[in-house]
């Protein structure tokens, strides 16, 4: 496991690979000093780790294998562009990883030509985006061979570049192939497979959207995970090839899986996903029901405890069926956690956050509702430190991004700081959530604003029967698609004293215009904005064209190269609110990501935000 410490004085983090023993818990770690750490892979002898660092040499991250039984680690690739994703051969012998080509004008450029064709791409780009293909190199050491190559690409510019995957004999790799390297066309990737000794391709996998494809460790199965049924706004199925034909093997529940992980008997899939507030982990045969595992109060690969709280997850599973993941408590952060068999209860390893055990926090429950059309809403209620029965508290709406994700009652930070402060802080889970399977996440299908704003409303009100809010002092925030619902509702209802707008989508016709997403966007209307069936709903669910409405005093905020939601969608809605005479302040951190991420910027963020509901809640 990797173990990050930050430091606030260099704003950086400290990560070292440490080495837990799973019957004691000892831990000792295995590195030193390391700058960009991910990704450790056992060898398939266990005599020998690999993972990701960066290398001085040529500055990108690298492969280094590290032996057990003593001796330095050795770093085996020298790819111009920095290693990606990797995985061990089957012998041991080899490493397949995939890495990007160098620039597709590499030659022009050094001309000082610099112009390039935009197409896809997102609108801070300078160059146009090379694909990533499949290589493989030997574990002792040489030079590296080129597997694939095209137009096709085994990764995109914003993610979803998959671990490749060697057949038992060794004598293939499959690989998720997108159509080219940026992401808005990357719904239609399928699965590819070369011949390792050939070099040849062929698509294993033609269902458009596979991706995440493993082979079983026993039998002659395998598995990918695709939309339901190929429809982008469903949850993520499993499928399963085996006896000559794929099926979805978690059609029974039909509802979202973030991940998944074979048993030893190539028979049994571990399953995980947000189930209700609860984040989750079943176990799935090839065919029948799945069953949910007992993990009593630890909810499973929670471990981000951002504004964009879900369960993404990394599920580990030894050749003796042992199950390893990182969980949360409400009280407690993330830790890694073992499940001995698939009957046992969940055994906690690590302690590295146990300075959290000593602070007061807030109790956290679940909260359920009815919306408005008759679907089952839910979400996660956080009570203020020493809350005192019969006294009424100002309330804060923290509002997750996605939209698929869901909130979940997992280690919080913001909830836990806001409810330090003193606030009620309530999660919903709207429509388009993850965790209350396809229907509900289906929903949002061209209801992006005025169907989820009814579901939070809805679930505000169920919080307020309980008797403990004060009505004249609630205020609404999120971030990414929880700024956009900060938007829409301080657009739609009066009722809100504050409100913070994280990287805010404000104008859904920008959004498909300049960001990575594009396609992604039109999956939620069902067509493009500039066309004659697009055109009215995409305008009526943009917040910026109800601005005019909004009387909550707004903070604002986002990160200046932001290709998720650029800060172009920030800069109307500060515009539109301060010509309106609200109240409003605008900050943006000058980071390339979505969310501030280091340790300095998160902590001025979580003060703005706090700071921001103290002023107008007070």
């Amino acid at each position: 496991m990797i173990v990050s410490v930050p430091d606030s004085k260099t704003d950086e983090s400290t990560s070292e690979i440490t080495l837990v023993d799973v019957s004691s818990g000892t831990r000792r770690a295995l590195t030193r000093g390391r700058k960009g750490i991910s990704s450790p892979r056992w060898s398939p002898d266990g005599e020998n780790l690999a993972f990701l660092a960066k290398d001085a040499g040529t500055r990108k991250n690298q492969i280094f294998i590290m032996p057990m039984q003593g001796g330095d680690a050795r770093c085996v690739t020298s790819s111009s562009e920095g290693v990606e994703r990797f995985s061990w051969s089957p012998d041991g012998k080899y490493i397949a990883f995939v890495a990007q080509d160098p620039p597709l004008n590499a030659e022009a450029i050094k001309a000082h030509n610099k112009v390039f064709r935009v197409t896809d791409g997102h609108f801070l780009l300078k160059q146009e985006v090379a694909p990533w293909h499949l290589w493989i190199v030997p574990a002792a050491g040489g030079d590296a061979r080129r597997l694939t190559q095209g137009k096709f690409s085994l990764g995109t510019e914003s993610g979803s570049i998959a671990t490749p995957a060697w057949s038992r004999d060794g004598e293939r790799i499959a690989f998720t192939q997108f159509p080219g390297a940026y992401w808005a066309p990357s719904f239609r990737s399928v699965i590819g497979e070369v011949d390792v000794g050939l070099g040849t391709t062929r698509v294993l996998v033609a269902d458009q959207g596979a991706r995440y494809f493993t082979y079983a460790p026993a039998g002659d199965a395998y598995a990918f995970q695709r939309s339901r049924n190929g429809d982008q706004n469903n949850g993520t199925a499993v499928y399963v090839h085996a006896n000559g034909r794929s099926y979805d093997a978690t059609a029974a529940q039909a509802r979202h899986y973030s991940s998944y992980a074979w048993m030893p008997d190539g028979k049994t899939l571990i399953m995980a996903g947000p189930s209700g507030t609860h984040s989750v982990l079943w176990r799935q045969p090839l065919s029948g029901k799945a069953t949910l595992l007992d993990l009593g109060n630890v909810e499973a690969n929670n471990g981000l405890g951002t504004t964009t709280s879900a369960s993404s997850s990394d599920i580990s599973v030894s050749n003796t069926g042992t199950i390893a993941f990182i969980g949360s408590t409400a009280n407690h952060p993330g830790e890694l956690y073992v499940l001995d068999s698939t009957s046992s209860r969940p055994r906690r390893l690590t302690h590295v956050n146990d300075f959290v055990d000593g602070l007061d926090l807030g109790r956290t429950t679940a909260v359920e509702w009815t919306t408005s059309d008759h679907l089952a809403g839910d979400g996660v209620l956080t009570y203020p430190v020493g809350f005192q029965a019969g006294n009424k508290y100002p309330l804060v709406l923290l509002i997750h991004g996605g939209p698929t994700l869901s909130s979940n009652q997992g280690f919080q930070r913001l909830a836990q700081l806001l409810a330090a402060s003193g606030y009620l802080v309530f999660q919903p889970n709207y429509r388009g959530s993850n965790n209350l399977g396809d229907t509900y996440q289906h929903a949002i299908y061209r209801d992006t604003g005025d169907g989820p704003g009814r579901d939070v409303m809805a679930g505000l009100a169920a919080v307020e029967k309980l008797g403990i809010v004060d009505p004249d002092r609630i205020g609404v925030s999120g971030w990414s698609y929880g700024g956009y619902m900060t938007a829409w509702l301080t657009s739609h209802y009066d009722i809100w004293k504050a409100a913070v707008a994280g990287a805010p989508v404000t104008d859904w016709l920008m959004d498909y215009s300049i960001s990575f997403y594009q396609e992604g966007d039109a999956y939620l209307f069902g067509s493009s904005p500039w066309t004659s069936e697009g055109w009215d709903i995409w305008r009526a669910q943009s917040p910026i064209n109800h601005v005019r409405n909004v009387k909550a005093p707004t903070l604002i905020m986002g990160t200046v190269m932001d290709t998720n939601v650029p800060l172009v969608h920030a800069f109307e809605w500060y515009h539109g609110l301060r010509d309106n005479g609200v109240p409003v302040e605008f900050y943006a951190y000058p980071i390339e990501s979505h969310v501030p991420n280091d340790t300095v910027q998160v902590t001025d963020m979580y003060r703005r935000w706090i700071g921001w509901m103290q002023k107008y809640l007070r």
